[in-house]
């Protein structure tokens, strides 16, 4: 069976001890189900993600000690309702969790625990779930093979521009779905029903933690041998129907079944850049400055043009302002741009955007002084652009001069990055023009990265001592030995 997700011990959780489900009927009547759905998240954002699902599905997250997951409840008639959430990269429905398992001290005693457990597990309601979740994925067709991580550019996710037009589509084929299941009918689709063929499944195995006996390749190996026993359903790593996942994280266990083809993270960029940001770590940088109605949003290094793309789309009262000094960045960003617009226009929606894209020197923007609100941007962080000996020189300038372009005490900025000693220096160097107000600790590619909210303060550009000796060219002095020696 496949797996991944082998890792470093860390602090167990006490946070799952909530049932994984619950009927307020029989599942089986073709009832309203309630069950627990579990969502991975850019690790550091999981309280935004939590806020997310408050305010659009009316329910409390559970913010799990393993980072980067959430969990809530969820009813059926509110299933579509899953899937526009713009924070979460993969869905899964839980099956069950268990907060303290009793792994035993061999190796083979506890394959042997999770091979008899697979047979006293409460499939039905999860299984359930996924049925209907399949209906409401039938336009998409078969499920596409490979590592449910991995999916093409233009993978057919729900498009969050019109999400209201999908909302009034979903709940129509939902309705028509809970009809199906009254009748115990399995969702129409280009596929023979399930009772019609052999079901596809294969096991996902993730595990953190060094105190256990086994690997993340035998736990999926023997649990999912003893899965394919009790259901008689087929092993398939590729083209598989039901995607069985196994989270072990120290004494937490979390059994569940994806809900998600592909990761929902690139719904928006078709032309890639080596540096492209996930749309959901967009999303979750965009919800920190808040973005308010008519408001100018500036991302003066944009790569691909996922951060303004992203706020285009799900905060669109707002306009924004997307360059690049590089020409092939702005060529993406274009390109991207384009690629939402005739998603739009195929289904039939108004396909303009509030964005512009330009190419510029960063250190000096053709921008009015003071004429923007928000200023929301990954800056490099020295490994696949730049150096890091060049950020000490670069940073500075970008940071004066976002702060010239920046609206006095009122504007804000979210800037990203991996280069967290640089940054400070240069955040000390702007004579009191910016102060930090939040930071989120992120992992971009593995990297350990911060997410910083700025807050611009009242000072005037340009008449503040530091800032004066600054503009006289205080960035371009020599530092010492010890420093380069530490850039090295």
């Amino acid at each position: 069976m496949s797996c991944h997700g082998d890792g470093a011990e860390e602090e167990p959780s006490n946070v799952m001890s909530q049932p994984s489900s619950s009927t307020e009927t029989d599942a089986t009547s073709g009832a309203i189900i309630t069950v627990t759905v579990g969502a991975t998240v850019p690790t550091g954002f999981e309280h935004t993600a939590a806020d997310e699902v408050k305010e659009k599905i009316g329910v409390d997250a559970r913010i799990s000690k393993d980072r980067g997951r959430i969990y809530f409840p969820v009813t059926t008639d509110k299933l579509f309702q899953v899937h526009l959430l713009r924070s979460v990269d993969n869905l899964f429905v839980v099956v069950e969790e268990y907060d303290h398992y009793q792994f035993k001290e061999s190796k083979e005693e506890t394959l042997m625990d999770l091979q008899q457990l697979a047979s006293k597990l409460p499939w039905t309601n999860a299984l359930e779930v996924w049925k209907l979740n399949r209906t409401l994925k039938k336009r998409k067709g078969h499920r596409r093979g490979g590592n449910a991580t991995k999916e093409k550019p233009n993978g057919k996710v729900s498009d969050p521009a019109d999400a209201e037009k999908e909302q009034q589509e979903q709940t129509q084929e939902l309705c028509a779905a809970e009809e199906d299941l009254k009748a115990g009918n399995m969702p129409d689709s280009e596929d023979p029903p399930p009772e019609a063929k052999v079901v596809k499944f294969r096991v996902t195995c993730s595990r953190a933690g060094d105190k256990h006996s086994f690997s993340s390749n035998d736990a999926a190996r023997d649990f999912g041998g003893a899965v394919q026993e009790f259901f008689q359903w087929k092993a398939d790593m590729t083209k598989f129907d039901i995607e069985v996942l196994l989270n072990i994280h120290n004494e937490e266990m979390v059994i569940g079944i994806a809900l998600t083809e592909e990761s929902l993270h690139r719904r928006n960029i078709s032309h890639f850049g080596p540096t492209t940001l996930r749309s959901t770590l967009c999303y979750g940088m965009l919800r920190l400055c808040k973005p308010q109605a008519s408001d100018i949003i500036l991302d003066p290094m944009c790569g691909t043009g996922a951060i303004p793309l992203e706020g285009a789309i799900e905060f669109n009262n707002s306009f924004y302002i997307a360059g690049d000094n590089n020409d092939m960045a702005v060529n993406r960003t274009v390109n991207n741009v384009c690629h939402i617009q005739k998603r739009r226009a195929d289904k039939g929606s108004k396909s303009g955007l509030p964005i512009d894209t330009v190419q510029w020197d960063l250190c000096h923007l053709p921008i009015r002084t003071s004429s923007v609100d928000i200023i929301i941007t990954d800056m490099p962080f020295g490994k696949r652009m730049g150096s890091r000996k060049k950020n000490w020189d670069l940073y500075p300038s970008c940071l004066r001069e976002m702060a010239r372009v920046c609206r006095p005490g009122s504007g804000k900025a979210v800037i990203l990055t991996q280069d967290k000693k640089c940054f400070a220096k240069a955040i000390s160097r702007m004579g009191g023009l910016w102060r930090k107000l939040h930071t989120v600790w992120v992992n971009v590619g593995g990297l350990h990265a911060g997410v910083y909210l700025l807050k611009r303060t009242a000072a005037v550009f340009g008449q503040t001592p530091e800032d004066v000796y600054e503009s006289r060219g205080a960035a371009d002095t020599p530092r010492n030995e010890e420093e380069d020696k530490e850039l090295a």
